[in-house]
């Protein structure tokens, strides 16, 4: 049984759609990613599986049960970290964790969870005297108490430098690892690619592309650059010329990087570049953003 499934989903603001028909489903266990472009509807499509919105058309079932409807006994099963967390700037961290931990069946320990976000020693720190990776880092905390089996992320490292932003995701490896099912939006690729399970991209509404990372990475090409521009003809058809070079494409990057230094050694031709790139993520991203299928 999925943990999440969704079918049909749209979200409409007046005349602008800003989800139109989506499908997907979550297993249990699993990360699944919502990827897209500012505006591309990922969280207008958390919003909905966190029941904090009705759908316009369409079916939601979270945990067995409409989050919306359902909200009181979904909720505490439930961890939810907004793109914007809005806590209380007057209140301390501890404060803060006490304050959530009302909204818990089960909440933890509040110290232990602090330290797992890096903040123990910010406890006794009013909020609005942190920084902004710090309240970040309080919004996962908060997110986190219920030791919830779901897990809600909405772009949960903006704002960190580098080292926090890594340490958070170690924390939600190891907590995916552990059984929890998560369901995050980023804008940082890297983080999408160590994280996730699946990933969907979201354009104007619409899931263009879905899977795993190379499912995703698989639709796009890979390319060889050479110089010069010397190819066999059998590769000819693959080649775009760009001055003294030429970027072959491929869909077996292994197979035509020996075939073409295979056929330069037969025929005397000397490289003086070459360099073969894998397709990557950013550039299925990009594809999509820049509506290039």
């Amino acid at each position: 049984m999925n943990i999440i499934d969704v079918r049909g989903l749209s979200r409409t603001y007046k005349k602008f759609t800003a989800v139109d028909s989506i499908n997907f489903s979550v297993a249990p266990g699993e990360c699944y990613g919502l990827l897209g472009t500012n505006g591309a509807g990922k969280t207008s499509t958390l919003e909905v599986l966190e029941g904090l919105a009705a759908p316009s058309a369409g079916t939601v079932e979270v945990l067995g049960g409409d989050p919306r409807r359902d909200r009181v006994t979904l909720r505490p099963r439930m961890g939810i970290m907004l793109q914007r967390g809005g806590l209380p700037s007057g209140l301390t961290v501890r404060e803060t964790m006490k304050l959530w931990a009302g909204t818990c069946s089960n909440p933890q320990p509040a110290d232990a969870v602090l330290d797992q976000v890096d903040l123990l020693h910010k406890a006794d720190t009013k909020v609005g005297a942190l920084s902004g990776g710090e309240q970040r880092r309080l919004d996962l905390a908060c997110a986190l108490l219920g030791g919830s089996e779901l897990i809600f992320l909405d772009e949960p490292t903006t704002g960190l430098d580098p080292e926090s932003r890594r340490n958070v995701w170690r924390l939600l490896r190891e907590l995916k690892e552990s059984g929890v099912t998560m369901v995050l939006t980023t804008h940082y690729l890297e983080e999408a690619e160590y994280l996730c399970d699946r990933l969907c991209i979201l354009h104007r509404g619409r899931i263009e592309l879905e899977g795993t990372l190379a499912e995703l990475v698989e639709t796009r090409a890979s390319e060889i650059v050479l110089e010069p521009a010397l190819v066999p003809e059998t590769h000819a058809s693959q080649a775009i010329y760009e001055g003294d070079r030429v970027i072959v494409h491929t869909n077996n990057l292994v197979t035509d990087t020996h075939g073409i230094l295979a056929w330069a050694q037969d025929n005397g031709v000397t490289y003086t570049h070459f360099a073969a790139r894998p397709a990557t993520l950013e550039d299925v991203f990009l594809s999509i953003a820049e509506g290039v299928k």
